[in-house]
């Protein structure tokens, strides 16, 4: 496996979405310090940006997938391919936002926005331009350009900051002048309503740099390549919003399990702490865009059992790593969210976890993906979305937003173990179980050790906590170290 270039593009595709996810984390003090906890706003933006995730997976239908897997396939040609899937994503995806527009008002109605229909309309011509912008952004990642990536990401991330920085900080200066923009700010619940046509401003904005990927709209639409590609991918579909379902559906159904304002008010304290678990999640996003590529183009490789395994014991290795980091540095991170939302912090390693789980069951993923037996991937994500669900309808109404966080940890720890044991015996992988253990067992000794103040109630200055954290920090660095070193001998 060439190490280099997996870390190369891993720090380049890292740093569009760590920094990029960084600056947005910037919002997150903003939005919980001007959105009141018990307003229920900042539960808005996390319901509704739970249905875009959720919507986007459904658009974009496992393509991106099978455009790395059609392209590097013998007899493709890759512009064809490439042609084809914009075609087909971008016709779904457009089909999708006129039928939204149409019937907006019974819909916004059945999702508890009956009055504000423009909030539902938006995020639907959003998530319809993002299903479109995702098959040229993986354009980008199979012609390795993390360059282009990167500066579009940032296309977007950059302004929109700007202009939520206005809404909140610049706009309510301006109420003692034009006393009919108070009106209007609080017309849309305190501006949360502006959250999101800033959004729809911005990926606009970023359409505007795909003008060269766009010329593949005048590739010729190959008919019998497009019913192949569609009979790999329907079950990436299943796979994709099962997955997708994972993450969202308890943002989604717990309005509906805890109904009025308090629901609202707990999923913004849930929706906030969960932004500081996702320091995770960026590492698994990293990992996947550079990761991805590399294993599909190297798919005729016989090494490519090895080439599997020395992904999945380093990504064991460092996302650990990121979990005892937030563990450690827990009382400087838990100021980026206004005290309010403090009451929800002890979710944080649950949802960390869960999030590992999840970057090690894509790990897995591999061997149904690259024998063509992606059925399985959707009826272990279903199994694993079923178990997930299951948890939040019986635990939210007696145990509130923890009952969002242990679902998703059992959710995907289901998926992941299924995907382990069945994995095993349809494509064997030679995984370095020994380094994963000791990466396993150290970080949990050290989590235990983190943990011992909050345990016994014994009291610790925060300063004395973070400096005998950064030790033990520097510990399973050290141990990360030996183990590349080890490797390369």
């Amino acid at each position: 496996m060439n190490l280099k270039s997996l870390a190369k593009d891993t720090a380049i595709y890292g740093l569009s979405s760590i920094v990029g996810r960084f600056l947005n984390y910037l919002l997150v003090p903003l939005y919980t310090y001007k959105i009141a906890a018990a307003s229920g706003g900042y539960g808005i933006v996390t319901n509704l940006y739970a249905y875009t995730a959720l919507l986007l997976a459904l658009l974009t239908f496992g393509m991106e997938t099978t455009m790395f897997r059609f392209s590097n396939k013998d007899g493709e040609d890759k512009r064809t391919v490439y042609g084809t899937t914009l075609k087909m994503v971008g016709a779904v995806a457009l089909l999708f936002v006129a039928a939204v527009l149409v019937l907006v008002k019974p819909i916004s109605g059945a999702m508890g926005y009956a009055d504000h229909p423009e909030y539902v309309g938006c995020m639907a011509v959003i998530v319809g331009l993002d299903a479109f912008q995702a098959i040229m952004f993986s354009k980008l990642r199979l012609d390795s350009r993390p360059i282009k990536f990167m500066a579009l990401k940032f296309a977007f991330i950059i302004p929109n900051i700007l202009l939520n920085l206005f809404i909140f900080l610049v706009l309510p200066m301006l109420f003692g002048k034009h006393p009919e923009l108070e009106e209007l700010y609080m017309r849309f619940n305190g501006g949360v309503g502006f959250i999101f046509f800033a959004n729809l401003a911005c990926t606009a904005l970023v359409t505007l740099g795909f003008i060269p990927e766009l010329r593949g709209l005048g590739v010729r639409f190959d008919g019998k390549l497009a019913r192949r590609m569609l009979a790999y991918t329907w079950p990436l579909l299943i796979l994709s919003l099962v997955g997708i379902l994972n993450q969202v559906a308890d943002k989604i159904l717990f309005p509906k399990l805890m109904p009025g304002e308090e629901g609202l008010v707990q999923l913004g304290i849930y929706g906030a702490c969960v932004k500081i678990a996702m320091i995770v999640a960026l590492l698994t996003q990293a990992f996947r865009y550079a990761y991805e590529p590399i294993v599909f183009n190297g798919s005729r490789d016989r090494n490519n059992p090895a080439t599997l395994a020395d992904g999945m014991k380093y990504f064991i290795a460092f996302a650990l790593l990121a979990f005892l980091a937030v563990m450690v540095y827990m009382p400087l991170l838990r100021h980026f969210i206004q005290p309010a939302y403090w009451e929800g912090l002890g979710v944080v390693p649950i949802v960390m976890m869960a999030e590992i789980f999840m970057g090690i069951y894509f790990n897995l993923s591999f061997w149904y993906k690259l024998t063509d037996q992606t059925l399985w991937g959707a009826v272990m994500s279903a199994v694993g979305a079923v178990v997930m669900i299951a948890v939040n309808v019986l635990l939210v109404p007696r145990i509130g937003y923890w009952a969002c966080a242990w679902g998703g940890f059992a959710g995907y720890g289901t998926a992941m173990l299924m995907s382990a044991v069945i994995g095993h015996n349809k494509f064997p992988v030679p995984y370095d179980k020994g380094a994963i253990v000791r990466f396993v067992l150290s970080a949990a000794a050290i989590f235990a050790v983190l943990m011992l103040p909050e345990w016994t109630g014994f009291g610790m200055n925060p300063i004395v906590y973070m400096v005998c954290g950064t030790v033990l920090l520097a510990g399973y660095g050290l141990l990360i170290w030996k183990e590349i070193k080890r490797a390369r001998n």
